[in-house]
């Protein structure tokens, strides 16, 4: 395998994958710019590390993943996929859990199911903060409030993450609960239209801009998740 001296982690990765697959492994480190830039040039290539095996050359890292049958980020890009809502809701829902065995010595409480639904809104919450104007863009695709007032679209992560907050602290209900009720409706409304009765195929803003989580079944339920959090800690 040749690759450039400094330390790369596309070169870590294809050591890793080759060790993986019971190959031995011989280095060859391009030491200088000169030597970098004269053996992308002869083998007409833009990155390093290239790999050979049995001396033909595979290619990248790209290339080795798929010599070995494995998929790559670029075989990803645009497929839609579950995985980071399903990565925030495990986790939230095992936080909840700690949080309620600390608090009372036992998992099994009604509160760990509370604080699961406001942790999960939190973290929600902050994924759609990271980047608003990404956020935004994707909202206003389905959203029938943000789409008649659009700073609703800027409005809502801050009141998820507000009624989380106070949920979790368990103070202030009065308000926290209506907050969740309202933000939560709109969106299962917002969902329900877009998906099951125009049909639309559109991916879900709820963990954020661009992301590739469809707009579906698991959207509607982070809002009726809301709404009956709400509801259970209002009444």
């Amino acid at each position: 395998m040749v690759m450039d001296k400094h330390i790369c982690p596309f070169g870590l990765k294809s050591r890793d994958l080759l060790k993986r697959e019971g190959f031995d492994i011989e280095d060859n480190h391009l030491t200088t710019r000169e030597e970098t830039d004269a053996f992308k040039q002869q083998y007409d290539v833009k990155t390093t590390p290239q790999t050979w095996i049995n001396g033909e050359r595979i290619g990248g890292h790209d290339d080795l993943r798929r010599h070995f049958g494995k998929s790559t980020a670029a075989d990803k890009e645009g497929r839609t996929s579950y995985t980071p809502v399903i990565a925030i809701f495990a986790t939230s829902f095992l936080m909840a859990l700690a949080v309620s065995f600390f608090a009372s010595g036992t998992i099994f409480t009604f509160r760990a199911i509370e604080l699961f639904i406001a942790i999960a809104m939190c973290v929600l919450a902050i994924q759609k903060l990271q980047d608003l104007t990404a956020f935004q863009n994707q909202f206003l695709g389905y959203d029938l409030l943000a789409q008649r007032d659009v700073r609703y679209a800027f409005v809502y992560p801050f009141a998820e993450a507000f009624a989380g907050i106070l949920m979790i602290a368990g103070a202030l209900i009065w308000l926290a609960a209506p907050v969740a009720i309202f933000i939560g409706s709109i969106g299962a409304v917002s969902v329900f239209k877009a998906v099951y009765i125009d049909k639309r195929e559109l991916k879900c803003a709820c963990v954020g801009g661009n992301s590739n989580v469809p707009l579906g079944f698991v959207s509607l339920t982070e809002n009726l998740m809301m709404i009956a959090m709400g509801l259970w800690m209002l009444f």
